[in-house]
């Protein structure tokens, strides 16, 4: 299947793996890419510029496809040293970066100059023309169905992905809500080039996480998420836990006077201990509505090839023979 995507980034499939915190490390990149979509690398969750340089040589030595990192430029006084990770990028031969959260226009000519091509993550129309306009290559357009950020604006993907096709020049994926060969054509029907995955690949075999979360991903239905901190407008769609519930009931009893120091113990320093340890219930992680549609722990070439086969046939079979 080609579309803007696998032509812009050399891959095989309009699949794109996430970036996510204790999660996006080399052996699940590689899994992904080597299965023909695109791989990514998170970053931040590596502590510093020179881990994330062992990180990427690492994923070389996995794979030959392309790969990319995820750089997440955080609304915090003490930032990380982004210089120090663009640079560890670049010199290690990157060519694709997918940035998230602030405006990353300040650190966009030095990424474009060493040839890299940046897909920003957007939950609003208003933010992809924004990103569009700065000079990123493509856009992943998010909707509220996500897990993580889904922005404040509420707008599911079956109204976001077609407004972006209205107004975007350049190409986009699907993210949020994103599962199967299903998701993969209704994306592609609603304007998008490819689709973005994150919740999708935690369950798979190869994603470097606790077995006790991957359960936890197969066992929960679309009832199952929660969002938190909507009063301090940092909104996280993340999966129902003991820790999930004393956080709203401390936002139910606060009100608008919450401050991020009464919740720091169910957020802060929490994905090392549920991602690595098991912990699942200690704090509060992100996670997409889409646990509902997850039945299985697939090896990464096994779902995207799956992906691939079924969204054939879904073109070929279904939607054509709706015409005859």
């Amino acid at each position: 299947m080609k579309t803007r995507i696998t032509e812009l980034f050399g891959i095989e499939h309009p699949i794109i793996q996430g970036g996510m915190h204790y999660v996006g490390f080399a052996e699940l990149a590689a899994a992904v890419s080597n299965a023909g979509g695109l791989g990514i690398i998170t970053g931040l969750t590596q502590k510093t510029p020179g881990d994330l340089a062992k990180e990427i040589a690492r994923c070389h030595e996995m794979t030959d496809k392309p790969f990319g990192v995820n750089l997440t430029f955080l609304p915090i006084v003490n930032a990380p040293d982004y210089p120090g990770y663009i640079s560890a990028i670049i010199d290690g031969g990157i060519k694709i970066v997918e940035t998230a959260g602030r405006n990353p226009q300040e650190y966009l000519p030095r990424l474009q100059a060493a040839g890299v091509k940046v897909i920003h993550k957007c939950t609003s129309v208003r933010h992809s023309l924004k990103a569009e306009k700065i000079g990123c290559d493509a856009v992943s357009v998010d909707g509220f169905e996500c897990g993580g950020h889904p922005g404040e604006d509420d707008i599911p993907n079956m109204i976001l992905l077609p407004r972006a096709a209205e107004e975007l020049k350049i190409p986009f994926v699907a993210s949020g809500g994103m599962a199967d060969a299903r998701s993969l054509v209704a994306a592609l029907a609603l304007g998008a080039e490819g689709m973005n995955m994150g919740t999708r690949f935690i369950a798979t075999r190869e994603a470097p996480v606790h077995e006790n979360v991957k359960q936890a991903i197969v066992a929960a239905s679309e009832l199952d998420t929660r969002l938190v901190m909507r009063p301090l407008r940092n909104t996280e769609r993340v999966l129902n836990n003991p820790a999930v519930e004393r956080l709203l009931e401390k936002e139910a009893t606060l009100g608008k006077k919450i401050t991020f120091e009464d919740i720091i113990e169910e957020v802060a320093g929490v994905y090392p201990r549920v991602m690595t340890e098991g912990e699942t219930n200690t704090g509060v992680w992100s996670c997409g509505m889409v646990a509902g549609l997850i039945h299985d722990i697939p090896t990464c070439q096994e779902l995207i090839s799956r992906i691939m086969s079924d969204a054939e046939a879904l073109i070929r079979q279904r939607l054509t023979g709706l015409l005859q």
